[in-house]
Parts: C-alpha cells; sequence; structure tokens
C-alpha cells in the first residue's frame, strides 16, 4: 500500500494491518463529522466511513494514491454519502410513485396489469441465482443495508455489490418489455 500521511508527509510502515489501522485512528473521527454535515445522521455517517474504509482495506493492493491519504478519504466519504443520498431519493420517488398508482388503482384494467407485473416478477425473481434472489430480497423487501447482508450471510460487501448489480441486470431484462420506464427506472435502480 502505497499511502503517506497528508500531516507528517511520512510513507507507513509495510505492515498492510498496522497502516490500515494507523490510516483509520488518525482519520476515522473527522471523517465521521464530516459525513454527519453531509447527511445530519450519525448512523449513517458512521456506515459511510466504515464502507469507504472496507473498500480501502478490499481494494489496498489495487489503490495507487497520488494525492493525500487524507484528500482521498475524504473525496471518497464525500462520493459515498452522496451515492446514499440519491438511493434515499430513488426509494421515496418510487414509494411516491407506487402510493399515486395505489391511490389510481380503482378500475379493473389496472388491476389485471398489477396481477401481472406481480406474477412476471415472481416468475423474474424465482428465475434468480439463489444468492442473487436472497441478496436482492433482503436489500430490497427487508431494507437492510449492503453491510448488514454482508454481515448476516457472512460474505464481503463487494459480493454484496456485485450480487445485486446482477440481480438488477437480469431484472431489468426480464421486464423490460413490460414495465414503463420511469417504473424501471425507480424500481431497479
Amino acid at each position: 500500500m502505497n499511502l503517506a500521511i497528508a500531516d507528517h508527509e511520512t510513507v507507513l510502515s509495510r505492515d498492510r494491518g498496522s497502516e490500515f489501522e494507523k490510516v483509520f485512528k488518525a482519520h476515522f473521527k473527522g471523517l465521521h463529522a464530516y459525513a454527519c454535515t453531509i447527511l445530519r445522521d450519525d448512523i449513517m455517517a458512521e456506515e459511510m466511513v466504515q464502507n469507504v474504509f472496507c473498500r480501502l482495506w478490499e481494494k489496498t493492493d489495487h489503490i495507487e494514491i497520488r494525492e493525500s491519504v487524507s484528500g482521498y478519504l475524504y473525496r471518497s466519504v464525500y462520493h459515498e454519502s452522496l451515492n446514499y443520498i440519491k438511493h434515499l431519493k430513488v426509494r421515496d420517488a418510487y414509494q411516491t410513485y407506487a402510493i399515486h398508482q395505489m391511490e389510481h388503482s380503482d378500475n379493473t384494467s389496472h388491476n389485471l396489469e398489477l396481477e401481472e407485473l406481480e406474477s412476471r416478477l415472481d416468475i423474474a425473481l424465482k428465475e434468480l441465482p439463489e444468492k442473487c434472489r436472497t441478496i436482492f430480497q433482503m436489500s430490497r423487501f427487508e431494507e437492510l443495508k449492503y453491510q448488514e447482508i454482508a454481515d448476516r450471510l457472512q460474505l464481503p460487501v463487494k459480493t454484496i455489490e456485485n450480487q445485486m448489480g446482477k440481480a438488477l441486470r437480469l431484472l431489468r431484462l426480464k421486464l423490460v418489455d413490460f414495465l414503463p420506464v420511469s417504473f424501471l427506472l425507480f424500481f431497479l435502480s
């Protein structure tokens, strides 16, 4: 790992665990406070910072930081926080859409379309590989965060991310002819 602490301009020791621990201890509180200013949620801010450090740990052999470690970490927390906010907006938009659709579902043809959608979604979910389906259902139906799913299934967070991406791609392909584009964007983003 070619990390240098900006404040000390020194190269960290070669011991990966020791290096990582030093970087973590030196930056966690500041990164957490920064994420809190963006998210205004202490718990989610902590999770965003932990996600960044998890990704750093997993990719430590493949990351070249050409700037200060501090700058890299703050930018990573910023982007992680913005992605979370985007996720919340998509979820809220879908919930608004679903509520609107339910309020206007009095006619028979709409009810038939809804039944067809539920049927196709059920079939599409059953056709997913078991791991993909389980992870998708935990994320979308139980509303668990990737880290929570990873903890429950004892898998790396990166595996959860990859399986969710795979599930979303497969569901988009299976449902693309049936669903309006706007619904697909809200439901499967």
